[in-house]
């Protein structure tokens, strides 16, 4: 009898008709072609020893398969799933693996036709002659070895209609990324009741690491970030070694990633517990730029930098009108980076720039000022869900309020 083995998807999963739905849309979606698509392979990824194998987001966005060395082609009139033979000396070293020939394989799957990685080369050219294009995701050696066997055939690039479809969340992503942002807002929890003076930055990124894994998360969403005083003004701040001090703030950039979607959160507090004057100043300008562009978040709307539907002109707007820095300038340009992007399985999510938002998008709210001759920096970072009117807050458990922050503080 031939083995099945099940692999471990975790806990929650999405059900198997949705990734054929999502194959039936990217199918119209290029029309007469052909789709083609490489997992990665043990080399590719299995081989970080940091993190282990994961899958390519697209590859698994369109088959919620995690295993290594599988392809997927989509042709006018079919879908094949193509994974790797039994391999019994890799098996020693990174386990059993379902194969073509198991006993329920298609069911595991959701394909119904099933074949083998390695019978590839000697269906390429049938498949191939079904598409007036072939679209795959250019760059990688799979992809590159695929344009010098049909050297004659159209190639187009599958990111931007993939994309398209990724921006916009199902009920079953949605619930994975409330997963992800929970146990995320345990860890900055966790972080706040050890932040005081003489604490090592990495300390507390280690804990908050630590909350999220505990909670069942694969991986961190990105490079932790936590920034005490002068650090808390360096943007991608992750060196985590400087000791905590007297009267700073503290700005931790840190999030999970479960089941394979992320999250993106920011919280600045004070490290004596209460801010200084000038701290809560600026924390209110900040917290008052992230209102305004919640309230204005919806259907219509964008990310970009400039234009009437800008959600990033609304938060300079209302810095350029709230507050000024040492110098009586506005404080507009202390906002340095964009108002967010949208997550999903990456946290720095797939997505069209042309499109504008729409309802199930999530994204992320994170206005900032950093001015260095302060040594401040405070960034707010919320994940929000776009909704048929408005916006929902995904992070909402996590206090934002300057006054509830402190009476967290005030009652470790």
């Amino acid at each position: 009898m031939a083995l099945c083995v099940i692999p471990a998807l975790g806990v929650e999963k999405i059900p198997l008709d949705e990734y054929r739905q999502r194959r039936a849309q990217l199918r119209k979606e290029v029309g007469d072609s052909v789709v083609i698509l490489f997992g990665h392979s043990e080399q590719e990824n299995g081989g970080d020893l940091r993190t282990g194998f994961f899958q390519e987001a697209n590859f698994y966005y369109l088959t919620g398969w995690k295993e290594t060395g599988a392809i997927l082609v989509l042709t006018p009139s079919s879908e094949v799933l193509l994974i790797p033979r039994r391999d019994r000396e890799q098996e020693k070293w990174t386990g059993p693996k379902l194969t073509p020939e198991d006993s329920g394989a298609r069911g595991v799957t959701g394909f119904d036709t099933l074949l083998a990685s390695e019978e590839f080369e000697s269906h390429i050219g049938h498949w191939a002659e079904q598409g007036k294009k072939i679209y795959t995701l250019p760059g990688t050696p799979a992809s590159e070895g695929l344009k010098r066997v049909l050297p004659l055939r159209q190639f187009a690039d599958a990111a931007l209609p993939i994309a398209r479809l990724r921006m916009k969340k199902s009920a079953s992503e949605l619930a994975l990324i409330q997963r992800s942002t929970d146990a995320s807002i345990d860890a900055h929890f966790a972080a706040w009741r050890i932040i005081r003076p003489g604490v090592p930055e990495f300390k507390v990124a280690a804990l908050m690491e630590g909350t999220y894994f505990a909670e069942g998360c694969e991986r961190n969403a990105y490079a932790p970030i936590v920034g005490s005083g002068p650090n808390a003004a360096i943007l991608h701040y992750s060196a985590n070694r400087r000791t905590i001090d007297q009267g700073e703030v503290v700005l931790m950039d840190v999030a999970g990633e479960c089941s394979m979607y992320a999250s993106d959160i920011t919280r600045t507090v004070p490290v004596n517990g209460k801010f200084t004057p000038r701290q809560r100043e600026l924390y209110e300008i900040v917290l008052g730029a992230q209102n305004a562009v919640i309230n204005a978040t919806k259907p219509g709307m964008s990310l970009g930098r400039v234009g009437p539907t800008s959600l990033n002109k609304v938060a300079r707007d209302y810095f350029d009108s709230h507050g000024k820095d040492k110098h009586g300038e506005p404080l507009g340009k202390y906002f340095t980076h964009g108002i967010g992007h949208h997550v999903g399985l990456d946290v720095h999510d797939a997505n069209d720039p042309a499109l504008p938002l729409a309802a199930d998008m999530v994204i992320t709210v994170e206005p900032g000022l950093y001015i260095p001759e302060e040594g401040i920096g405070i960034r707010i970072e919320d994940v929000v869900q776009v909704t048929d009117n408005g916006a929902k807050i995904l992070t909402s458990r996590l206090p934002r309020d300057p006054d509830e922050i402190e009476k967290f503080f005030a009652s470790r």
